[in-house]
């Protein structure tokens, strides 16, 4: 029998971790593919190595692009500061067409490895009000990737994968404890330094402490 691939996007985040250990005990051999955008630091890209590593994926790859060139976004443009408390609304730390593009990457990537099932660790419930992470654009992107490909076209056809879309921080959390995810070895911080080392302010830190805490686990985040 033919083994059972998938790609995972994999940022170096707690989120993606867990869709990468999710996807293995599925039975997937898993390729990663992480980008190299423009964004604020580089510590989330080594975390991602650190991670493939740990989780053993056949292979990692990181692509590069010039998403600073656009700008818009707290994440790609230093000028834009990066929000330390609640706001309404998308923040400024969207990213505009960050998965759409990424998915698109993986996409084709899945269809060079003849992988079908493409994992994005994007979510609903705990999350920024990002609109590129609602289950409408997961949907509508799986329906394009099935469209646009030979692949699919031929009826070979791709899912889009997101296993985290309806769960709360603390059951993500609580779910990749269970699969042996080593969460001290990923970056969530928006404006981490470069050893990694979190601020505790930003929103993705916020989310993230409020995660362990409601899941009862020691936060093995490092701050700075």
């Amino acid at each position: 029998m033919s083994e059972k691939k998938a790609v995972v996007l994999l940022s170096g985040g707690l989120d993606s971790a867990t869709v990468v250990a999710m996807a293995r005990a599925e039975g997937y051999v898993c390729y990663t593919m992480s980008f190299d955008y423009g964004q604020r630091h580089r510590a989330e890209l080594q975390a991602a190595e650190r991670v493939a590593r740990q989780l053993g994926v056949v292979e990692h790859k990181v692509i590069g692009m010039n998403l600073n060139g656009i700008g818009g976004s707290a994440l790609t443009d230093t000028t834009i500061a990066v929000p330390e408390t609640a706001v309404e609304g998308i923040p400024v730390t969207y990213v505009p067409a960050r998965n759409t593009l990424f998915l698109s990457l993986a996409l084709g990537w899945a269809e060079v490895l003849g992988a079908r099932d493409i994992f994005i660790g994007v979510n609903a419930v705990d999350y920024s009000g990002y609109p590129d992470c609602r289950p409408e654009f997961i949907a509508a992107f799986e329906r394009l990737a099935n469209l646009a490909t030979k692949a699919g076209v031929e009826g070979q056809g791709f899912r889009i994968r997101a296993p985290l879309q309806s769960l709360s921080k603390a059951e993500i959390v609580l779910a990749g404890n269970r699969l042996g995810v080593d969460y001290g070895t990923t970056v969530s911080c928006y404006q981490a330094d470069d050893d990694g080392r979190a601020c505790g302010k930003c929103d993705s830190c916020r989310l993230r402490a409020a995660g362990f805490a409601d899941a009862g686990l020691a936060d093995p985040t490092r701050y700075a």
